[in-house]
């Protein structure tokens, strides 16, 4: 029997190989998704009981998302290596990116600076966002910090760039497959911002920009890299700003 190319092995085209698995099972991974959110919730209602009333939830709000990514993700990773053999980063599009490492490193300073002009042309108001109660001290900045600069990126790129974006490429194109995937991933993040139209106009844009990347690329970890550096420039932002009013 002649061996099957792996599914993300770049086609002779140019372009990669669409992902081996189905619509159905692409459906069924993803509502195992919700599971692993229920999940990760027990584990940061039992964390804040621990910590006592009056506790900032960084902790436990960073504890229920490492779970619940974890959970989602080892279900694909065993789906992937029982149905097809295939390993969970290299189905993912985990791999070196064209052009080197540097340039998606700086994309993302870049890719701040535009989404920073583009609030201002939205006036983008600063609002009392739930995502503030993630840094009421410096300890709490700090777990955000790393986390919106390591894992939190890796996790989130994983599952819209390395997951949902091949499956609807595969069913829409990638024109449309890159918007619905910002779009989702905007939605997602809604609560952080209280739902604030201008902050997911901006977050959908920076999604696209995210998706851009791991389609031109072809590589999840390239995404992933700006996406961190993104992180890292609104994070310094913040911080400056606090300084500047004195908090």
């Amino acid at each position: 029997m002649e061996r099957q190319n792996p599914t993300w092995a770049p086609a002779q085209s140019g372009h990669e190989a669409p992902p081996r698995w189905t619509y159905g099972e692409a459906l069924l991974l993803g509502l195992l998704a919700f599971p692993s959110a229920l999940v990760g919730l027990v584990i940061a209602q039992l964390i804040g009981l621990l910590g006592g009333a009056g506790q900032p939830p960084t902790l436990a709000i960073l504890a229920a998302q490492l779970v619940a990514y974890g959970l989602w993700f080892g279900w694909i990773a065993a789906f992937l290596r029982i149905r097809y053999q295939l390993g969970f980063w290299t189905a993912l599009g985990w791999r070196a990116p064209r052009y080197g490492y540097v340039i998606y490193v700086y994309a993302g300073p870049g890719l701040a600076v535009l989404i920073g002009a583009l609030g201002i042309a939205l006036r983008t108001p600063e609002i009392d966002m739930p995502m503030k109660q993630l840094l009421a001290d410096p300890a709490s900045i700090v777990l955000v910090g790393l986390f919106a600069s390591t894992l939190g990126p890796v996790c989130e790129e994983l599952a819209f760039r390395g997951f949902l974006l091949p499956t609807l490429q595969r069913a829409v194109g990638t024109g449309p497959a890159v918007v619905i995937t910002a779009a989702v991933f905007s939605a997602l993040h809604g609560p952080q911002y209280a739902w604030s139209w201008r902050h997911l106009v901006l977050i959908t844009v920076a999604g696209v920009a995210f998706g851009l990347i791991r389609v031109l690329a072809r590589s999840t970890l390239a995404a992933s890299l700006t996406h961190a550096s993104y992180n890292f420039c609104f994070l310094i932002a913040y911080l400056l700003h606090a300084k500047a009013q004195g908090c």
